[in-house]
C-alpha cells in the first residue's frame, strides 16, 4: 500500500491513531478488540465502478455499535478515499445498488421500525421506501428493478394482512397473563422464544416508491409453503431468488411443524411472484438440505447447493444444476472434496464463484460449469464476503492479523488487490500481533492433522513461554488463519502467552471424511488428536512451555475441556470451560436443534441412551482436580445455562478451585462491548493467576 493510500485509509478509520502511535509496542488487548472498527458487505455498482462498504464502529461508553454505509470511485483519477454516505447518527444494514447504480438500498430502523431506504450513490437525504406495519428483515428487487421481495415476521393466520400481524403482537404485549402454551416445539430456538411467528415473503410493485409515498402493503408469496424464509436463526438474502423474468420467486424453506426440531430438510419452492397458484417443490426427492437458489441468466437452469444425508447439519454442499423443463439434475465438481458456501454465477455463465473451507483457511474460488475445474482466486487467510461486477472483484478477507479488510481485484484474482479499507494493525499501529504457523502430524489413525502456533506478541528467540490451548467448537468447525471477535488467538498472544490450536478429526476443510470422523466419537478420536498435537507442537516449538499451559474451549471445546477434566489432567495448570456440554444424556433432550445431538450420537437418547453415555463428562466428576473457570450465558438455548451451573456445582462441591462467569444477557456467544472486555479480562486474569505472564 502506497503512504498516501495508507494515509487516506487511516484517516477513514476514524480512530485516536496519534494517541496510539504514542503508545509503546504492546499486544492486542481485550478493549481494543471490541473497540475495533469493523468493515463488511462489499457491494459494487452493476458496472463495477463504485464500491459501497459497511463501518460499524464501538460506543463503548454506551456498550453497542453503530454501522454507517461508505462510498468509493473505484475509477476516480484523483484516488480520493471512501467517504460517507449514510448520515451521521444513522444505523444501517444490507446495502445494494439500483440497476443503473444511480441509487443505493439500505435497511435501517431510524424511523422506530426497520425499513427500506434510498440513497442517491452521490450522496443527500435518505427516502423511506416503505412504510409496513412490521418490521422488514432483509429485501430483494426483481431483475427489472420494478418489484421488490420483502422478508417479514408475521403470524400465519394473517396471510397477506400485515395490520394483522401488528395487532396481534400489540394484543401479545398487552396481556396480563404471562403463561404461554405449547403445543409443539421450537418451544425456543438459539435465543428466542417461539412467539408463534414466521419469517414469510411477500412481494410489492416498486412504483412510485422512489419519489412518490412509500409503499405500505404487499402479497404474501409461497402462502403454502409454511417455514421461516429465511431461516432461524441466522438464514439471509440468499435463501430465496428472483426469476430473470421477474414472474416467479424460488424459496427454500423447511416445515415448520413437529418435525421442525430434528429435520435438515430444506425444500426449494417454485412460487409465483403475484402470491396466486400453489407452490411448486422443485427438489422434494432429496430429504436433505437444498438452498441457495440462483437463476442462469436466461432462466432454464437453477444452482443451487445440496446436501446428501438427512438430519446432518455439517454434511458437504454440493453444487448442483437443476434443468427446470425437465427436472433432472447433475452435479457440479463432484470430485471436489469440499462444501460450498455459497453460489455468485460469473458475468459470461460460464463459472461459479464460492468460498469453501480448505486447511485451515477459507479462500475463494472458480468452479467451471462445463467441467467443474476448480480454480483458486484468493488463497490467503479466510474470505468472508465478496461481489462480482464485470471484471472487478470486491473481497472482504481476513486473517489472524486482522479483521476483515476490503479489497479489489479483477475477476481472476491476478491484478495486484487495492486496499479500500485499513487491516488491524494501521488502525492499531502500536500492537505488535503474533507470529504464526501452520504444522502438522500424524493424529488418530496416523492420518494428518493440521494446526497452528502462535507467538506470543513479544516473542525473543531462547525464552520459553506459557500456553494457551484452544479448543474450537462446532464440532464442525475450525481454528485456522481467520479473525475472530470473540475466541482470538491474538488476545492471548496478546499478554505474553504462545497458543496451540488443533483442528482435530471432525474438523472442516480437510474433506467430509475427515469432518465425519467425528460423529459418534466426540471424546476419543479428536482426544487422541489433541493428545498427539500437545505432543507434536512441544517437540518442534521449544518455545512453548509445557509446565505452564491452559486449555480452553466453548461449546463443543466447552466438552472437550470437561472431558479433560477426566480423562487427561497431567499438563493442565488450569481450565476454562465455556457454554460447554457436561451431561449429553439431557443435552439430548434440553437443546432446541434436535438433529445436532441425534446425529452426533446416532438416534435419540431414549433409543441409545449407551452412545450419550460413552463420552459424557457428567460421569467422570470424582477424577476432576485441575481448576476451572466455567462461563455460561442464560439465553444460550443451543447449551442451556444449566449445563454450565452443573459443571460449578460438581467443582465447587469437591472443593476443587473455580469459579463462575454468569452472563443473564448473553447467548451462546458473548456479544456486547463492556461483557466482552470482561470476559477476556476474567479469563487472562484466570491464566495469570495459574501460569503466569
Amino acid at each position: 500500500m502506497s503512504p498516501t493510500r495508507l494515509s487516506l485509509c487511516l484517516a477513514l478509520a476514524l480512530a485516536p491513531v496519534a494517541a496510539d502511535a504514542a503508545d509503546a509496542p504492546h499486544g492486542l488487548q481485550p478493549r481494543e478488540l471490541a473497540t475495533l472498527d469493523r468493515y463488511s458487505s462489499p457491494t459494487l455498482s452493476p458496472d463495477g465502478r463504485l464500491l459501497v462498504f459497511a463501518k460499524r464502529t464501538v460506543d463503548f461508553d454506551a456498550n453497542k455499535g453503530s454501522t454507517g454505509l461508505w462510498i468509493e470511485n473505484l475509477v476516480a483519477r484523483d484516488a480520493a478515499p471512501p467517504k460517507r454516505l449514510t448520515p451521521e447518527g444513522w444505523n444501517v444494514n444490507s446495502p445494494a445498488f439500483s440497476r443503473d447504480g444511480r441509487t443505493v438500498y439500505f435497511l435501517s430502523a431510524k424511523s422506530g421500525s426497520q425499513q427500506l431506504y434510498a440513497i442517491p450513490a452521490g450522496g443527500g437525504a435518505p427516502k423511506q421506501l416503505t412504510e409496513l406495519p412490521v418490521d422488514v428483515g432483509v429485501y430483494k428487487f426483481s431483475p427489472d428493478g420494478a418489484q421488490v421481495a420483502l422478508g417479514v415476521e408475521t403470524y400465519p393466520d394473517c396471510a397477506s394482512d400485515l395490520d394483522c400481524a401488528k395487532q396481534k403482537a400489540d394484543a401479545a404485549g398487552k396481556r396480563k397473563t404471562t403463561g404461554v402454551v405449547f403445543d409443539r416445539m421450537f418451544i425456543r430456538h438459539w435465543d428466542a422464544w417461539n412467539e408463534g411467528k414466521l419469517n414469510r415473503i411477500f412481494v410489492a410493485p416498486v412504483g412510485d416508491a422512489a419519489t412518490g409515498a412509500p409503499i405500505k402493503a404487499a402479497t404474501l408469496v409461497g402462502a403454502d409453503v409454511i417455514g421461516d424464509v429465511p431461516s432461524r436463526p441466522f438464514g439471509g438474502d440468499d435463501e430465496f431468488t428472483w426469476s430473470p423474468d421477474g414472474r416467479s420467486l424460488v424459496l427454500s424453506a423447511r416445515k415448520a411443524d413437529r418435525t421442525e426440531p430434528w429435520s435438515t430438510n430444506f425444500d426449494l419452492y417454485l412460487v409465483s411472484a403475484d402470491g396466486k397458484g400453489a407452490a411448486r417443490n422443485l427438489t422434494a426427492a432429496n430429504k436433505a438440505w437444498d438452498t441457495g437458489p440462483v437463476f442462469s441468466a436466461d432462466g432454464k437452469t437453477l444452482y443451487y447447493r445440496a446436501m446428501a444425508r438427512p438430519g446432518f447439519e455439517a454434511d458437504r454442499f454440493a453444487l448442483i444444476a437443476m434443468d427446470l423443463a425437465s427436472g433432472k439434475t447433475r452435479e457440479i465438481a463432484s470430485k471436489w472434496d469440499a462444501s460450498a458456501d455459497g453460489i455468485v454465477l460469473s458475468p459470461d455463465g460460464k463459472s461459479i464463484y464460492t468460498t469453501a473451507q480448505e486447511l485451515g483457511r477459507h479462500p475463494l474460488f472458480s468452479v467451471s460449469l462445463q467441467n467443474g475445474e476448480v480454480t483458486s482466486i484468493w488463497k490467503d487467510g479466510s474470505v468472508s464476503s465478496f461481489v462480482l461486477a464485470g471484471d472487478t472483484l470486491a473481497i472482504a478477507a481476513n486473517s489472524m492479523k486482522s479483521g476483515d479488510a476490503i479489497s479489489v481485484t479483477s475477476a481472476d484474482g491476478r491484478r495486484k488487490p487495492r486496499a479500500i479499507t485499513p487491516t488491524a494493525g494501521e488502525m492499531l499501529p502500536a500492537v505488535r500481533f503474533g507470529e504464526y504457523e501452520q504444522f502438522a502430524f500424524p493424529g488418530w489413525n496416523d492420518e494428518t492433522v493440521h494446526g497452528y502456533v502462535v507467538k506470543p506478541w513479544n516473542y525473543q528467540a531462547g525464552k520459553r513461554y506459557p500456553v494457551a490451548f484452544l479448543i474450537h467448537g462446532g464440532p464442525q468447525g475450525s481454528f485456522g488463519d481467520g479473525w475472530s471477535y470473540r475466541w482470538n488467538p491474538q488476545t492471548y498472544a496478546g499478554q505474553g502467552y504462545a497458543v496451540v490450536m488443533i483442528d482435530f478429526h471432525g474438523s472442516t476443510g480437510y474433506g467430509q471424511k475427515f469432518t465425519d470422523a467425528i460423529s459418534q466419537h466426540w471424546g476419543d478420536r479428536p482426544l487422541e488428536d489433541l493428545q498427539k498435537g500437545w505432543a507434536a507442537a512441544l517437540k518442534k516449538y521449544p518455545f512453548l512451555d509445557g509446565d505452564r499451559a491452559c486449555a480452553l474451549g466453548a461449546s463443543y471445546g466447552g466438552f472437550m475441556v470437561n472431558w479433560i477434566a477426566g480423562n487427561w489432567n497431567e499438563p493442565w495448570k488450569c481450565l476454562v470451560s465455556h457454554d460447554g456440554v457436561f451431561d449429553q444424556r439431557m443435552m439430548g433432550y434440553a437443546t432446541e436443534e434436535l438433529w445436532f445431538t441425534e446425529w452426533e450420537q446416532g438416534g435419540t437418547p431414549y433409543e441409545v441412551p449407551q452412545n450419550y453415555e460413552k463420552f459424557n463428562p457428567v460421569d467422570l466428576v470424582a477424577k476432576w482436580k485441575v481448576p476451572m473457570l466455567v462461563i455460561h450465558g442464560q439465553q444460550d438455548f443451543r447449551i442451556p445455562v444449566e449445563q454450565g451451573i452443573g459443571v460449578f456445582t460438581a467443582l465447587q462441591r469437591q472443593g476443587i478451585e473455580s469459579k463462575f462467569l454468569y452472563f443473564p444477557d448473553e447467548n451462546h456467544w458473548v456479544l456486547k462491548p463492556q461483557n466482552s472486555v470482561q470476559w477476556h479480562e476474567t479469563v487472562n486474569g484466570w491464566l495469570k493467576q495459574h501460569i503466569g505472564d
